[in-house]
């Protein structure tokens, strides 16, 4: 079926190096950048890894319908990174480093096809090379200490109890329903056109 599926003992691990990555910055608590995107009525929360192959597959099709539901307001998306690979931390902070520059749907949906993209050459596996990728994209960036984003995504992480990616959480009237592996996630954003 595709399904990147971990054990939970193995999320929380990585949890406490998703914590120790994210660093300390209660300061900056307040006002700081996060992937989420829409006022709708629906909320979409959005749970994938740079590394996990079938969210690199949904990507594509996902894409154009989450743009879609944006431009109709008739969902507020969030985004959430899953810690699943050792170099997701890497990945993620430079998405939050490039929302810090521009917090618009249409490019955190573009700099994360880019980190997508990227997470399939083994060699981009340092600050260094994913500076060089964005600015050979394009992408401004600026480097800021993402623990609140961190905090954030744990949260949710916790709440929705994920365990595989990619896994879907609609928030429709009221009612939560979880959504796991692509052609599930497809059908079910394909269903709030």
């Amino acid at each position: 079926m595709g399904l990147k599926r971990v054990s939970v003992v193995g999320v929380l691990s990585l949890l406490l190096i998703w914590l120790s990555a994210a660093g300390s910055g209660w300061a900056e608590a307040r006002n700081q950048t996060f992937p989420s995107f829409g006022s709708g009525a629906v909320e979409v929360r959005l749970y994938t890894d740079y590394f996990c192959p079938p969210c690199r597959g949904m990507e594509p099709g996902a894409v154009q319908i989450l743009k879609d539901l944006l431009k109709k307001n008739a969902i507020r998306l969030i985004l959430v990174d899953v810690p699943l690979n050792r170099l997701t931390p890497l990945f993620s902070r430079n998405f939050l480093y490039a929302l810090r520059k521009n917090n618009g749907a249409e490019h955190a949906l573009l700099v994360r096809s880019i980190l997508m993209e990227a997470s399939t050459n083994k060699e981009i596996a340092t600050q260094e090379l994913i500076e060089a990728l964005f600015k050979g994209k394009g992408i401004a960036f600026a480097v800021w200490d993402p623990k609140f984003a961190f905090d954030r995504y744990n949260k949710l992480l916790q709440e929705d109890k994920i365990n595989a990616t990619p896994t879907c959480v609609i928030i429709k009237n009221g009612q939560k329903k979880t959504f796991i592996g692509v052609d599930n996630i497809i059908n079910a954003l394909k269903v709030l056109q």
